[in-house]
């Protein structure tokens, strides 16, 4: 049986609601990463999830919303000015969940 392949992230000019689950390894941890990172989530907008610090050294961002916005702060993540030395992100896409209360640092 062949593996189905991985989800595909929406087009860049899709509303469709998504949930973008981001991994982001690095210098990620103790220079203001998540702050930064839902600071860049609520200028977007129409953003809601969390950025996370995990045991491993990553910081995990999870964000549902638009498309297209899922999408900038992906492009964020990976080449934006963020603080400390990001050296990878690896995603999933997926349908929204629900649950959260704007964008929040856990």
């Amino acid at each position: 049986m062949c593996p189905s392949p991985p989800p595909q992230p929406p087009p860049a000019d899709s509303a469709a609601p998504v949930r973008l689950t981001a991994w982001v390894r690095g210098h990620v941890q103790g220079v203001g990463f998540r702050w930064h990172t839902r600071a860049r989530a609520l200028a977007i907008g129409e953003l809601r999830g969390f950025a996370l610090n995990t045991a491993d050294g990553r910081v995990q961002v999870v964000a549902e919303g638009p498309g297209e916005r899922c999408l900038s702060l992906l492009r964020w993540l990976r080449e934006g000015d963020t603080p400390g030395r990001v050296e990878g992100v690896t995603e999933i896409w997926d349908t929204p969940r629900g649950g959260y209360e704007g964008f929040a640092i856990r």
